[in-house]
This record gives structure tokens, sequence and C-alpha cells, in this order.
């Protein structure tokens, strides 16, 4: 007989649900299957032949310290590197004020351990990136669900949210949203940062795409517009590899201080290795060779998924139009679910993610999908597109 042992587990439990996404990728296994579903980069991104060189310079350069314990905020050299990166993003910030994580979905664990106390409004966009979402979970949040545009975070939305009602801190992804691949303007910067400073709220920025630009101007952080009301989060994943899992921050004193200590409890310190790996990729100038060959793979992509939905999609539906990340978001006329679309396009090996999955209401975006488009090549994207279309005009007819 096997022993049940529901009976042991914590109440928070009730709250924790697997990833949806994650689920999908099951699906996308199947031999055959073209993925429109995960926002994961492409293969052909990593730079697998300088990883040689950056493996004996990791070696030479810091022998054994790169094979020991190390500091909880993160191996110094790598914080140091970390602090020229961001100057280029307009973020001023020390080693000593940057902690480094196991990929910045550990960053937001710790965050909502060390910020959510049972009951505790958050407030997110509407959509929102979904792992934001299950990492706070755990801590028993209640959410608040923050009206959207074309141009991101409404800022009217925001001010009446805070105005009505005591929030613990905004989750924000300011550039290349994911799901949705908006940006907020620098306009709509401005008025969201005046709105948090009257407040005296607190943002959590999270970076992760800024550096998958491929048309038009860059946009400065929000960080950079309310620095001492914002916890900027970024990782390395998408600009190196994500397997090495780092993530980090640039937060207030006291915000840090807690991250420290929860981190300690958590994992002690991330991998010294994969630190002083990326350290040399920083600052040894490979970052800045690799990343315009990430952005040559990708923007290529973008547009032949652009062409496609152009050319294959009825009328009915619509887009945004990004000028980096990497997903496009559709919005389907009423009526339409998108996930009973999703299992006709698997039968036809097309995998998407039905846009539900990313609101707080799962009676939202119930004819929305988040289509990516980095992992496939031009003609796959094309070829999957056109069998999506032919998916939704088939529905249009039911």
């Amino acid at each position: 007989m096997t022993a049940d042992f529901r009976s042991l587990l914590s109440q928070r439990t009730r709250n924790m649900r697997g990833n949806a996404i994650r689920e999908i990728f099951k699906v996308v296994s199947q031999p055959g299957m073209i993925s429109l579903a995960g926002g994961i980069p492409a293969p052909q991104s990593f730079p697998i032949e300088d990883l040689y060189h950056i493996n004996e310079a990791v070696l030479d350069r810091y022998g054994a310290a790169a094979l020991q314990y190390d500091y909880t905020e993160g191996f110094l050299p790598f914080r140091e590197s970390l602090a020229d990166y961001l100057t280029a993003k307009n973020i001023q910030a020390s080693a000593d004020e940057i902690i480094v994580f196991n990929g910045s979905q550990s960053a937001l664990d710790l965050l909502g351990k060390i910020l959510i106390t049972p009951g505790d409004a958050v407030a997110l966009e509407s959509p929102s990136y979904l792992g934001a979402i299950t990492a706070f979970n755990a801590y028993e949040p209640k959410y608040v669900s923050i009206e959207t545009d074309d141009d991101g975070i409404v800022p009217d939305a925001l001010a009446e949210t805070l105005e009505r009602q005591s929030v613990k801190f905004i989750y924000l992804v300011a550039t290349f949203q994911n799901p949705t691949g908006r940006t907020l303007s620098v306009e709509r910067r401005e008025q969201v940062a005046e709105i948090v400073k009257r407040y005296d709220a607190l943002v959590i920025e999270d970076d992760p795409y800024s550096d998958l630009r491929y048309r038009g101007e860059a946009v400065p952080p929000f960080y950079t517009f309310a620095p001492e009301n914002t916890i900027y989060v970024s990782t390395v994943s998408k600009v190196f590899a994500p397997g090495l899992r780092l993530g980090f921050c640039v937060g207030p004193a006291l915000i840090r201080q807690w991250l420290r200590i929860a981190k300690q409890a958590a994992d002690l310190h991330s991998n010294t290795y994969a630190q002083a790996q990326a350290t040399v990729y920083i600052s040894g100038g490979y970052l800045d060779r690799q990343l315009p060959k990430i952005i040559d793979l990708y923007r290529p992509r973008q547009e032949a998924m652009l062409e496609a939905l152009d050319r294959s999609f009825p009328d009915s539906y619509r887009w945004i139009k990004p000028e980096g990340g990497m997903f496009i978001w559709v919005e389907g006329p009423d009526g339409i679910d998108a996930e009973e679309l999703y299992w006709r396009a698997v039968e036809r090996k097309v995998a998407f993610v039905p846009g539900k999955y990313f609101f707080l209401d799962e009676d939202d975006g119930l004819a929305t999908m988040r289509l990516n488009f980095t992992m496939s090549d031009e003609a796959t994207i094309q070829r999957a597109i056109d069998i999506l279309g032919d998916v939704l005009r088939g529905s249009s007819a039911d």
C-alpha cells in the first residue's frame, strides 16, 4: 500500500500550480512538431566556438577560485563586468549594488519570499508573464490586474489602483513584454514613474529582452526614471546561454539586504564557474561581437512571421508588430477559443501558446495567442503560419 502524504503538504501548496507552458512543451517534443510556443533562444545563437576560448581564459585567469564556494552576492569579477554592462543602459550601479541569482526566475521567487505576506495585493499588467505569476503564487498574494493597451500599462489605470488600495509592488516588463511584445513608450515611462513616486510605490522591472532590438531606437530601462522605487531584474539567458542560469538585480539597499539573507538560506550562492564564464564573455568583448549575430539571426525570422501573418491570417485577427523581443501577440475576434484552435493546430503539427494562460481571470484572453519566432528558420515559420491560417479560417467557417 502506497503511503498518502497529502496531509503533510504545507498550506501554500494550494496556490502553487505547474507552469502551463512547460506542460505544452511535452506536446512540442512530438516528432515533426513545429513549435511557435516556447520563449527559447535558438541554439544557433549560442557562442559555442567562443566557449572553448572562454573556458581556457576562465581557468587561466581564475583557476581554482572558479570552482570554489563564493560570495552569496555573486562572483565579484562578474558583478564588476555587469556594472559596466549596465552603464551602457544608463543604470549606474557598483558591483556592491548587484546581486546574482540562478536565473532571473530565482530572483523573482526570492523577491516574492521577502516582500509578500499572504493576502498582500500585487499589481500586474494584464496580460503578464506567467513565470512571474508562478513564482509569486507560493507566497499567496491577491493579484490586481492593471489595464494595458498597445503602448503598455495604462498610467491612469495604475493611478486609480494605487489611489484605491495599498499594493505591495507592481511587476512590470516594460520592454518587449512577455507575452505581448509591447514596449512602454518613454512618455508612458515618465508618467508611470511620476505615479510611482507620488504614491511611494515599488516596481519590479523584469528586463530579459531589451538587447534583442531589431528596429527603432533603444528605450532606457524604466529603472532610470525611478531608481529609488525600482528593483531592476535581468538575465544573460537571452544573450549568452540560458542553461547557465544567471540572472541579477539592482535595487534599494534594504531589498538587497533581505535578498542576500534569503539567498543564503536558499542556495548559498550561484554557480561560480558559470559566473566566471559570463565574466570573460562580457569583459572580453565576446558579447559585443555575439549580440549583432543574434540580432541578424532573429530579425529575419520575425520579419518572416509578420509577412506570413499579413498573408495568411483572416482580416478579423490583429497583431502587434514589436521592434524586438521574441514574441508576436495575436488577438482574434470575440467568440474564438484559442485553446480549441491550439489542439486543431497540434493535429497538423504546429504548436503555439493560447493567450489565456497569461491572464489572471480565466475568462480573459480566450481569443488570444502568443507566437514565438526565435526557434525556427524563416521557411519553417512561414509554413507554420500558413497552416495556422488554414486552421483559423476553418474555425471561422464553422
